[in-house]
């Protein structure tokens, strides 16, 4: 189609029936335009749909936005450059600068894959080149792609960097959302609202739940830290690399420092999430006002009495002879990869320890299985016994719940148009459909994987 007059297209690459593998082709003046480009995950850190090849020619994009740096929405990059990509690669400042370990962290684990030539995909050379076409822009930067498009950077308040994508043309206003934050954060400012949107595509994670409030959340950490303590255990914390380890570190400070919970060793076990720790030292102005408060001058970030980072895989072999009560938070989120997989081999058989889950588990992962009460999960290639306790805090959730989703909309209800919901498991999506249907009187649709709608502006 000519998209050099009054329309636009948007095709639903990726991120529609699943929460991950966002990936979304915006053709508009002429240009093509990609929003994120991330990794499908299901039972593996990545599923093996995503060697298929994409339904577009990546020559052809003349620019890929990144909305954030998680892997389900950066982490197919190296791809898109192996299938010869050369055009500029935008975010936010931070996630540019999150990229980086993120991608290599991710060559690392996949490129040993030589059977599907993912060392090829993978490789040095490709994350390289990525990084040289990647430019950097502030929250609220004007960005000229044409004489008719304008974009900018909205902050989600979802992880350090974390942006929707506006984009204006002929007054008309496109939102993609990317990832909406559970504001408020112990870290970040509020989601920042919109209210004079036209078209919006957003994400449904929970859609069809709601967490519990941030001071219940706090309450909930404090009485599953008490209890593992009481029963002399290990509690183990699977979490992502990225915000949520450096918020469970920022709210495990605070408990600390203010004798809320009893002395014992707190071992951060991940490698990636120490490194991007120190990414974020260097963006302490992104955070809100209350955690640049909390930092007092010449205090090391994320660092208090008791707490051990380990980053060789000595040391976190170590661990295990240290006595108990102790605290092993390590990465990833959902127990498909990482350190955490080993500790639950060790811990998860004796019922005096603790498995306390505070992210999303995609389904099919270890994670979601143990979540919904599997008694004998696989890890990695073994059989494991679930004996330990098994607890959730949604609230430390990075996603807006199902009634925040509604408020965001709501704001902007007296101008949008449309709103497509993608990047939810069906049941959410659909549930949230409905519920801006019959709550706010809204066009709202959950858009099916490869198709396409073309829009005015």
């Amino acid at each position: 189609m000519d998209t050099k007059d009054n329309k636009f297209k948007i095709t639903f690459c990726g991120g529609t029936g699943s929460v991950t593998g966002a990936n979304f082709l915006l053709e508009i003046d002429g240009k093509r335009i990609l929003i994120d480009c991330g990794l499908t995950q299901g039972m593996k850190m990545a599923d093996d749909i995503n060697w298929d090849p994409f339904p577009y020619d990546s020559k052809t994009i003349n620019i890929l936005f990144i909305t954030h740096a998680h892997v389900d929405h950066l982490g197919r990059v190296p791809k898109i450059i192996h299938e010869g990509f050369r055009g500029e690669i935008y975010s936010t400042e931070p996630t540019r600068d999150l990229a980086g370990p993120m991608l290599e962290d991710t060559a690392g684990i996949l490129g040993k894959n030589i059977d599907l030539e993912l060392d090829k995909i993978y490789s040095e050379e490709n994350i390289k080149l990525a990084l040289s076409l990647w430019k950097g822009f502030t929250y609220h930067q004007k960005i000229k792609i044409t004489d008719n498009v304008e974009v900018e950077f909205l902050n989600a308040g979802h992880i350090l960097g974390s942006a929707m994508i506006q984009f204006l043309c002929n007054g008309k206003k496109i939102l993609f959302t990317g990832d909406l934050g559970n504001s408020p954060s112990p870290l970040l400012p509020d989601t920042e609202r919109v209210f004079d949107i036209d078209y919006l595509i957003m994400e449904s994670v929970y859609g069809d739940r709601n967490h519990e409030s941030r001071d219940d959340r706090r309450k909930y950490l404090e009485e599953a830290i008490e209890d593992n303590y009481k029963r002399k255990g290990t509690l183990i914390i699977p979490t992502f690399s990225l915000e949520r380890s450096q918020e469970l570190l920022f709210e495990l400070d605070a408990l600390v420092e203010n004798n809320r919970i009893p002395v014992m060793p707190i071992f951060f076990d991940s490698p990636l999430a120490i490194r991007l720790t120190e990414v974020f030292k260097k963006y302490k102005n992104y955070f809100n006002e209350n955690a640049q408060k909390a930092i007092s001058p010449g205090k090391y970030l994320f660092d208090f009495p008791g707490l051990h980072s380990t980053l060789k895989s000595e040391e976190s072999k170590m661990i295990a002879d240290v006595p108990n009560p102790k605290i092993v938070i390590a990465g990833s989120g959902m127990s498909t990869g990482g350190r955490i997989v080993h500790h639950e081999r060790h811990y998860l058989p004796d019922p005096n320890n603790t498995l306390l889950l505070t992210g999303y588990q995609s389904v099919g992962t270890p994670g979601r299985l143990i979540q919904e009460g599997l008694k004998t999960v696989r890890i990695t290639g073994e059989d494991v016994v679930v004996r330990a306790h098994v607890t959730t805090i949604s609230g430390y959730s990075g996603h807006k719940d199902s009634n925040g989703l509604l408020a965001f909309v709501e704001d902007t209800q007296d101008t949008v148009k449309k709103v497509f919901v993608v990047m939810g498991e069906p049941k959410s999506s659909m549930f949230l459909v409905q519920k801006l249907r019959d709550n706010l009187g809204i066009e709202a649709y959950a858009p099916e994987q490869g198709s396409s709608v073309t829009l005015e502006c």
